[in-house]
């Protein structure tokens, strides 16, 4: 009948071989020949394939101890209960307010060697000449522990700036307490290597302010009234520090929370 046609399916162009006479296709030449491709997945261990370039293996690497004893100590003062007069050094500068102190420091920056052997020279031509040497005294940043705590007590300095990183820490410890004693403004800043740049050393436990130019002298007073509320001007802090579980301790705590509300809601029901 005319209605009734037979289907004819039809295959794609280029879309796998013709059906043969039993109809089915022809396994290509790869799938008869498995025997010649055996997987062989790569093997990252030791000895084995090259690791790719984009793998973090960070926590793999053997670090110095200095690295090491570093994170641990990190680590011990975030665990363990830390006393006021450790844990004060943990309130630094914030990033805007650092910017400016040492946009200051950088204009009292104390001679570097080629710039004293070229005053020494300087010096030296005109004491041969018989002239007098009428150059007045450099105001620069002071530096030196001892220095420096002799400036506190005799009331010279005019700003304290002190490391939050110094070790051991009880070589700057007592530094707050005695400039508050002799009522002179203190900052402690982030990084002891950051002070050490300012007077061309590694690094610097303290800096102080004793002589400012005149064009640092109002940046400078309003710098020391921003400051003062954070330091000299709060109260004395009796806030201990430490006391951070780390994160599985403080997954367990909140799994024994969940358990704790659970009973409490099972007994409310009976």
């Amino acid at each position: 009948m005319p209605g009734n046609k037979k289907k004819v399916t039809r295959t794609k162009k280029g879309k796998g071989a013709p059906p043969t006479k039993s109809g089915s296709r022809k396994k290509d030449w790869r799938s008869q020949h498995q025997h010649l491709f055996p997987s062989t997945p790569k093997a990252f261990g030791i000895g084995g394939d090259v690791v790719p370039k984009k793998r973090d293996l960070s926590r793999y690497v053997k670090w110095p101890r200095y690295v090491r004893l570093q994170r641990q100590r990190a680590i011990l003062k975030k665990r363990l209960k830390v006393p006021p007069g450790v844990h004060q050094f943990t309130n630094t500068l914030d990033r805007n307010q650092a910017h400016t102190l040492f946009r200051i420091l950088a204009a009292h920056r104390p001679e570097s060697a080629q710039e004293k052997s070229q005053r020494l020279k300087e010096q030296a031509g005109k004491e041969e000449k018989g002239q007098e040497d009428k150059s007045k005294k450099p105001r620069v940043v002071k530096f030196g522990l001892n220095h420096v705590t002799d400036l506190i007590e005799s009331r010279k300095a005019k700003l304290v700036v002190i490391a939050h990183d110094v070790d051991p820490l009880e070589l700057v410890i007592f530094l707050p307490a005695l400039c508050r004693r002799m009522d002179i403004p203190y900052v402690i800043v982030k990084g002891k290597a950051r002070l050490g740049q300012v007077v061309y050393q590694k690094t610097a436990t303290v800096l102080a302010l004793t002589d400012v130019k005149k064009e640092s002298a109002a940046a400078l007073d309003q710098f020391i009234k921003n400051v003062n509320p954070q330091f000299i001007g709060a109260p004395v802090s009796r806030k201990f520090g430490g006391g951070v579980l780390g994160v599985k301790a403080q997954a367990v705590v909140r799994a024994r929370e969940r358990e704790a509300a659970k009973e409490a809601a099972k007994a409310q029901l009976f």
